[in-house]
């Protein structure tokens, strides 16, 4: 049989064949995997399919973990990726990702025949907000209340978008009603007055131990009066 000479020793040459196949295919491999370590690509902002090419020419692995809404992010644009860029990783390395699925779109709720107020908490919970206030007058409905908002109830916006709002004012007219000041500050009173289209007149002072210093006492005209835009309301008012 013919032998050859491998470091002093006889081996047959089938042998030395087995042993290089050995070497060649089994600890060639096992080395190279050991040092084919590589820093991991930035791959956030990428749109997915985009990113599935250089994954794959690196003999990585992926899985998308969540998703989530991101405002200006198209759906399937990468947001976070694990392990960061830049970690040496090696082939058959899964990377898990954290995909954008778009804009989140919202249905403007109804907020006809609503306070100001309300209509601003049914935004919030509609994750909206409150837009410009504009005002209309009319007679029919009560006063201070959401007539329609614009966009339409209805409409689809993106989360996040302002909803403008068209309150009424009142009757479009020169005249209003006087309202209940008594047992208000004179603070409180002055700004109710101002909000009915009022003037605060004289303000007089009375001793009275039975209220606090600054509660309206008086007031001139009775309540639900029928008055001209513009009178002065004069009060009295407890002393300090």
């Amino acid at each position: 049989m013919r032998r050859t000479v491998v470091l002093g020793i006889a081996v047959p040459v089938v042998t030395l064949i087995i042993l290089l196949l050995i070497f060649d295919k089994i600890v060639m491999p096992t080395v190279t995997r050991q040092g084919s370590e590589f820093p991991l690509p930035d791959f956030v902002g990428q749109r997915m399919l985009e990113a599935q090419l250089s994954i794959d020419e690196l003999n990585l692995s992926y899985e998308i973990s969540s998703e989530q809404f991101s405002p200006g992010k198209p759906q399937g644009t990468i947001l976070q990726q694990f392990p960061m860029p830049g970690t040496k990783v090696k082939p058959d390395r899964k990377i898990r990702f954290i995909v954008s699925r778009g804009q989140k779109m919202v249905a403007i709720p109804d907020l006809a025949g609503k306070s100001v107020r309300q209509a601003m908490l049914d935004l919030e919970s509609y994750d909206l907000e409150l837009g410009e206030i504009a005002l209309a007058y009319s007679d029919t409905i009560p006063e201070r209340v959401v007539v329609f908002s614009y966009p339409a109830a209805g409409s689809e916006i993106p989360a996040g978008s302002p909803v403008n709002l068209m309150v009424n004012r009142g009757r479009a007219s020169n005249f209003t009603f006087m309202p209940k000041v008594i047992g208000m500050t004179l603070d409180e009173a002055a700004r109710l007055l101002e909000d009915k289209y009022l003037k605060l007149g004289l303000v007089s002072y009375r001793t009275d131990e039975n209220y606090l210093p600054e509660t309206v006492l008086e007031q001139s005209e009775p309540e639900g009066a029928e008055l001209d835009t513009g009178t002065e309301i004069d009060l009295v008012v407890s002393a300090n």
